[in-house]
């Protein structure tokens, strides 16, 4: 029986050209492939790997090489199209080591295929127990020491018998970890530079019929001017809208860097192996017929990103606008969309097809400028995350806005626009809820839960397309604002007065508007604007411009300009009921308004709303980004031991129990007290008992006064299950009576001492999320509280800066800080059991769920009172925390 080995061995990924390659595990049905590979290499590439000659392979080599356990021997191999083009094996040679060796077909080295094979072979040996490779290595192989070197793990060499043999430690570290994230950012930012940067666009299905998708997206390519040659793909006609065709794509005469497919949806597939055939880079499918028409759709959409990826192709779509660069040097409009806006300083990634056209009218009629544009429509390859990375090496892109209505990687996504954030905002408007149809919703995260993990990672999450283009073109065309405080210069007492009120309900400071009156020209509102701005007191500035009689914009125009150029701080305006970016209001570009134009909308409200978005974003990236401190007290491996006890029935053992994979089994819900002292963090002790008698004696050896509780985890969240204060036997027999009467005799009870008051009840929790992760809430503990759903929410592992922003995000928050009468509490110690838990979150993915109820906050510490976990044994590792690969 052929040996098995987990799904997640196989993977699509990006090589470091932006290409793109298949990683799998060698089959025994590879023979062939095998030896095709071998007969491929050059005499140099055979003796670097068998330190010696070795013109084939024979028949036993190959039966072995391709016959591995998949445990003690592993061998992976990557491949394009049905070609293997190199192969990484270890093979057991002792307790927790193996020896590790590689060979890639020469017509691919320098692509970056071994780098990424290693990663991905590490981490598999990792899953079996292997903690380093040995490689022994001729000291003219450079290509392979580099190799191991660079990989960023703790290397050793030393020279013997002419051999240099390397150790190396396979333990994740920082550098290897920030060498696998680089080198992913490189790769899928150079996979798309190639889709938005081509020297050469086919159109395949470019019918003379007008209207047509095929000659709609051709004559837009043409009138955008693209600096390229275009060649139409048509079977039968000669020529279209005016352009000489080809039958097919591999008979046009030069190179096709992109092709934009326009065909049905059943000759697509045939097409995409007709381009690879050809070496075409990228594909943008508009056509339409694949996952949003059911389930043969879906199947059809999955083998066409299948196939693109293993012959080395990304792909845009399917049923897609297109894909648009405003660079002067390329002027590439591939879309169904006449109206493409001017050159500007904003990427836009927007998954919807259907939307995309009037969104990028929307966009030109605000005057906004765009630097390239990317619409995914179905999503099966290129995504949001994709384009984060290009968008963030892109120097003409400085403002990303994104219109999402699923998350592909949501884990990824969040990691991706946290480090993007702080220097490119990040725009995103909401759509539909919780992202990508993960199942948050069954484990219990509101929609809510997504708007704090975007606010974790610097996202600006906003509510609709209108405030995706109003908080964009204040970002494209303004500076950060320092702070809150808001200056009004208005003409309308009553339009001041309604900024002023639209300040306060966002959370921003309004200064006392200053009312030029009506018949105010240019001069009064340039001093005016000046006289703020020059305020040691104000961060913004909102002026509101609406003459009773129209005339003299031009003069206020040029005035405002003045007195906000090189203030440093940014201006909006309403300015006429403007929408957008107003002539009069821009500073002269080579092709769109430049920095220092003044963004205007057409009521303040919208202004300020605006600004309030930014103005939260501005403090966020002012704060420093810290990596999560070192915790005392923690004893991961021990954790790791009782999490694997748990599940497998095993005795504990840490060396047989790796980080994500406990042995098979059924979700367990276990008391966590001894899993939580791993972290530092102790539980207070309690007893449960089924009787009187047992309360009193459990009251008597814990020390009075004590509570009584119903024992049931959900009892806290009803009224009427908890007994405080009690000081004797007496009252302890009578809650347990009343308690009986309501629950039926035998109920169960927890006896547990009286915590030290005063003290704030509050409720944290851990939720392994399939989507986001390891994600950690807050919320106090009263009733109330719980009724209102009044939480916040973070991915783990969680900053002490992290910790702090999620004790402030719920609304009951000032009772944490002695206001409304309650004492202040000791919330440096809460923020450290927050940041404590999202260490155990991160560290333990096997812990489905955690409950920490209540956790009392007094004056000088934390007290928890109970604590439930739901430990499962998970699918495999968190694949966003390993090898790079393609999702």
């Amino acid at each position: 029986m052929e040996a098995q080995y987990p799904a997640h061995w196989e993977a699509d990924v990006v090589l470091a050209d932006g290409g793109t390659a298949h990683v799998r595990p060698i089959r025994p049905a590879d023979a062939d492939r095998l030896r095709s590979f071998y007969s491929r290499l050059s005499d140099e590439s055979i003796y670097f790997r068998f330190f010696g000659p070795r013109p084939r392979l024979s028949d036993r080599e190959v039966e072995r090489f391709t016959n591995v356990d998949y445990v003690g021997r592993v061998a992976l191999i990557a491949t394009i199209g049905a070609e293997m083009v190199a192969v990484i094996r270890y093979d057991r040679t002792g307790p927790g080591e193996a020896e590790v060796a590689f060979l890639v077909e020469d017509a691919h080295q320098g692509r970056g295929v071994a780098s990424v094979l290693l990663e991905h072979l590490a981490a598999t040996a990792r899953e079996r127990g292997i903690e380093r490779f040995v490689a022994d290595v001729l000291p003219a192989n450079m290509r392979m020491t580099g190799l191991l070197r660079q990989a960023g793990y703790t290397a050793q060499s030393q020279f013997e018998d002419g051999v240099v043999r390397m150790t190396l430690d396979l333990t994740p570290t920082d550098t290897s970890t920030e060498v696998t994230i680089s080198r992913e950012h490189r790769a899928e930012s150079r996979s798309i530079a190639r889709l938005l940067t081509p020297g050469s666009v086919a159109v395949i299905g470019a019918s003379r019929e007008p209207g047509g998708v095929g000659q709609t997206v051709l004559r837009n390519l043409l009138a955008a001017d693209f600096t390229g040659p275009v060649y139409p793909v048509h079977r039968e006609v000669r020529a279209v809208a005016g352009v000489r065709a080809y039958p097919s794509v591999s008979e046009i005469d030069g190179d096709v860097d992109l092709a934009v497919v326009a065909v049905p949806a059943e000759g697509v597939l045939d097409v995409v192996k007709e381009c690879a055939e050809k070496g075409v880079h990228g594909l943008v499918v508009v056509s339409s017929g694949f996952g949003e028409t059911g389930d043969q759709g879906r199947a059809r959409q999955d083998e066409l990103a299948r196939i693109a990826r293993s012959y080395g192709l990304r792909v845009v779509g399917p049923n897609c606008l297109g894909i648009a660069n405003t660079d002067p040097a390329v002027k590439l409009n591939a879309t169904l969309a006449a109206t493409v806006p001017g050159r500007g300083r904003v990427g836009f990634f927007s998954q919807s097809g259907a939307l995309g056209t009037a969104l990028l009218q929307r966009v030109a009629q605000r005057g906004m400028g765009i630097s390239s544009f990317v619409s995914a429509g179905n999503r099966a390859d290129v995504s949001g995350n994709d384009l984060l990375q290009y968008w963030e090496e892109d120097d003409s892109t400085e403002v990303i806005l994104l219109y999402l209505e699923s998350l592909g990687n949501p884990r990824k996504f969040t990691r991706l626009a946290r480090r993007i954030a702080r220097s490119k905002p990040v725009v995103v408007v909401k759509s539909g809820g919780t992202p990508s149809g993960h199942s948050a919703e069954e484990l219990g995260l509101p929609d809510s839960a997504i708007s704090s993990l975007f606010e974790q990672a610097g996202l600006i999450r906003v509510d609709d397309l209108i405030q995706l283009f109003d908080v964009g073109q204040l970002l494209a065309y303004q500076p950060l604002p320092a702070g809150p405080r808001v200056a009004l210069v208005t003409n309308s007492d009553a339009l001041g007065l309604l900024a002023a009120h639209a300040c306060r309900a966002v959370g921003l400071e309004p200064r006392a508007p200053v009312n030029l009156g009506p018949a105010a020209g240019a001069a009064e509102y340039g001093a005016a604007l000046a006289g703020e701005l020059a305020s040691p007191d104000v961060d913004a500035a909102v002026v509101i411009y609406m003459p009773p009689i129209p005339g003299r914009t031009e003069e206020v125009a040029d005035e405002l300009l003045k007195a906000s150029k090189g203030s440093g701080k940014p201006v909006l305006a309403t300015f006429r009921g403007h929408l957008g970016m107003h002539p009069a209001l821009r500073v002269p570009g080579p092709s769109a308004p430049s920095r220092g134009s003044i963004p205007s909308y057409a009521a303040p409200e919208e202004a300020v709303r605006a600004l309030a978005h930014v103005v939260r974003y501005a403090t966020w990236r002012a704060q420093p980004s810290t990596p999560p401190h070192e915790l005392d007290g923690i004893d991961t491996v021990r954790a790791r031991a009782l999490v694997h006890e748990t599940l497998s029935g095993s005795a504990p053992d840490a060396e047989a129990a790796p980080a994500g994979f406990a042995q098979a089994g059924p979700p367990v819900e276990i008391d966590a007290t001894e899993l939580l002292s791993c972290y530092g963090l102790t539980v207070w002790p309690a007893e449960v008992v089924r009787s009187a008698g047992e309360a009193v004696a459990a009251a008597e050896r814990l020390g009075w006064p004590v509570v009584v509780k119903v024992a049931d985890p959900g009892a806290s969240r009803r009224a009427g299950t908890v007994r405080l204060g009690l000081t004797g036997p007496e009252m302890v027999r009578n809650a347990y009576t009343e308690f009986a009467e309501l629950f039926g005799e035998g109920v169960e009870l927890a006896v547990q001492r009286m915590a030290p008051q005063p003290a704030v009840p509050t409720v944290v929790g851990v939720v392994e999320d399939p989507a986001f992760g390891p994600v950690v809430s807050f919320g106090l503990g009263e009733v109330t509280a719980r009724l209102l759903q009044d939480q916040g929410f973070r991915l783990a592992p969680l900053t002490g800066e992290d910790a702090a922003a999620l004790v402030r995000t719920v609304r009951a928050a000032p009772l944490l800080f002695g206001e409304y009468g309650y004492p202040p509490v000791a919330v440096d110690a809460l923020e450290e059991l927050l940041v404590r838990v999202g260490r155990l979150a991160h560290d333990l993915p096997e812990v489905a769920r955690l409950d920490l109820d209540q956790v009392l906050v007094g004056e000088s510490d934390v007290m928890i009172l109970g604590a439930r976990a739901i430990l499962r044994t998970p699918a495999g590792p968190r694949l966003d925390v390993g090898p790079r690969r393609l999702s």
